[in-house]
């Protein structure tokens, strides 16, 4: 099947528009809440071209998964660790995934959205499990390097690794707002977010060390 043809750059401005807004409204009220209508008033189209560019909700929904995935990676990417001594290349791996989630509450609203829905849509996806080859590839170079300086264990799980490192970072901003109530503090603010950053980094090196 021949690629469709590229657009224009009118018509790709008012696409991006439309995935802009999308991902504003399914982040506040999720894809059963979020109405097409909304949407488009929002991006300053009308239905038509959203149905044009898009399909169904449900294919919008998957498209701005897409994008919002696509957008974390392509921060990561901007790391570099390749050239970085392997600890502080997995600190700074842990670091950013901490202060991502935190800078992107519109990234843990649509995750945990899609949760709900069981990943039902993600799984329609041919683009996000392949983001994330370059990535556990990136993780398994630097545990590899740490390993042969004898910095890191050698039985280290890539995967293992990778979810905890996510979850230090993860759990906490997703939760802030009821941990904040339950602790009488304020874990979103900078000082909270430094000190849990300095702990997950700690925690993450010191399971690493050999």
């Amino acid at each position: 099947m021949d690629a469709a043809p590229p657009l224009s750059p009118r018509a790709a401005a008012t696409r991006q528009r439309i995935l802009d807004a999308a991902m504003a409204e399914f982040a506040a009220k999720g894809l059963a809440g979020a109405r097409v209508d909304e949407i488009a008033a929002r991006a300053g189209a009308n239905k038509r071209m959203l149905y044009a560019y898009f399909g169904a909700k449900e294919d919008l929904w998957l498209a701005v998964l897409e994008a919002a995935y696509a957008a974390k990676r392509q921060e990561e990417e901007q790391l570099d660790v390749a050239h970085l001594p392997p600890a502080e290349a997995m600190a700074r791996l842990v670091a950013f995934n901490l202060r991502y989630t935190a800078r992107h509450p519109e990234f843990v609203a649509l995750l945990n959205q899609e949760n709900v829905h069981a990943a039902a849509h993600l799984r329609r996806s041919g683009n996000v499990p392949a983001l994330y080859s370059p990535l556990t590839t990136r993780l398994r170079e630097v545990l590899a390097r740490g390993a042969a300086e004898g910095l890191f264990r050698r039985d280290v799980d890539p995967l293992q690794l990778y979810l905890s490192i996510v979850a230090l970072g993860h759990f906490t901003v997703a939760n802030r707002f009821t941990l904040s109530t339950i602790f009488g503090t304020d874990l979103g603010s900078e000082k909270a977010l430094a000190a849990r950053e300095a702990h997950a980094v700690e925690v993450v090196l010191g399971y690493l060390r050999p």
